[in-house]
Formats: structure tokens, C-alpha cells, sequence
């Protein structure tokens, strides 16, 4: 059985890890769909698709590697049609990971199993909140797993999103 859990993943924090491990346990083979993967730059997503599948991967415990794939998931600006466009990306799944109203909503609609993902401290760790944090140099190191707070060393995240937040 496969298990679609689609994310923004900017960054990719201890969350998300826990969301990844979860639909693991769950299925044999988990996608992972980087959502908004025509976006970067700018402050609601300041990571490019690349940096941000690099953080996934280097994440990860390299045994589940060979169960993982990950897909870029650009916004279409068609709400209706954006889970079939999904569907045109990624291979068959039978389970959907995802915590988000919107897209459970878009996806029982269809009629597609909808599995709630339980959340890791989310009044701290949150993609919005660990870009704040790294924005304003205060301590976020700890809310991200090693692979994701490499690649944010590497990219200089600190200086990019001082000038875009």
C-alpha cells in the first residue's frame, strides 16, 4: 500500500519527520509531495524545491530511503482540479497524510482515505515560527533535524530570510 503526504516543508522541521515516520508505519512505500514547488524566494516560502528535497532526504534515516520518493507539487491556482493534477505527478497511493482542512476536504470529497497526522508541539514548531526564529538569529537549531539544519547552514538561510521576512 502507498501513502501520499504532501507538505510545504519550509523548512523541513523535527514535525515533519514525525508526519514522515508516522506514514511509514502506515504504508509500505510513502510519497512525499513538496507543495508550492514553483515558489521560492519570497516569505511564505523562501526555499527553492531543490533545497527543500535536499532537507527531506538528508533528514531521513537512510533505511527508509528505498520507500520514499518525492515529488514537486506546483501550485495551479485550481482548487477543483489540484488533486487530480496531484494525481498526474505521483504514482498510485491509497491513504492521504495530511492534518490540513482544505486538502482532507478536497480529497474525501473523491472519495480517498484521509489519515489525521499527529502533530509535534505545533505552537512551537512550525514552518512559520522556525523562519522567524532563523530570521531573527535566535535559537531554532533544536526544532529542525540534522539533515534540514545542514542544509540551512550551507544556503546561509539566516541572511535570506533577514532580507525577505
Amino acid at each position: 500500500m502507498n501513502g501520499l503526504l504532501i507538505g510545504r516543508f519550509q523548512p523541513f522541521h523535527k514535525g515533519h519527520l514525525t508526519a514522515v515516520n508516522f506514514g511509514l508505519s502506515q504504508v509500505e512505500n510513502l510519497w512525499i509531495g513538496i507543495g508550492s514547488s514553483n515558489k521560492s524566494n519570497e516569505k511564505r516560502n523562501p526555499f527553492s524545491d531543490d533545497e527543500r528535497k535536499e532537507m527531506i532526504l538528508s533528514s531521513l534515516d537512510k533505511s527508509v530511503l528505498s520507500r520514499i520518493r518525492v515529488f514537486y507539487i506546483p501550485d495551479i491556482g485550481d482548487h477543483e482540479k489540484w488533486t487530480y493534477y496531484v494525481d498526474s505527478i505521483v504514482p498510485k497511493y491509497d491513504i492521504v497524510f495530511s492534518n490540513d482542512d482544505f486538502t482532507t476536504t478536497l480529497y474525501q470529497k473523491r472519495g480517498i482515505k484521509v489519515i489525521q497526522v499527529p502533530l509535534l508541539q505545533r505552537e512551537v514548531i512550525s514552518g512559520t515560527n522556525i523562519r522567524e526564529m532563523i530570521a531573527m538569529g535566535k535559537n531554532w537549531m533544536e526544532l529542525v533535524p540534522e539533515g534540514t539544519k545542514k542544509v540551512l547552514l550551507k544556503i546561509d538561510a539566516e541572511r535570506r530570510l533577514s532580507k525577505i521576512l
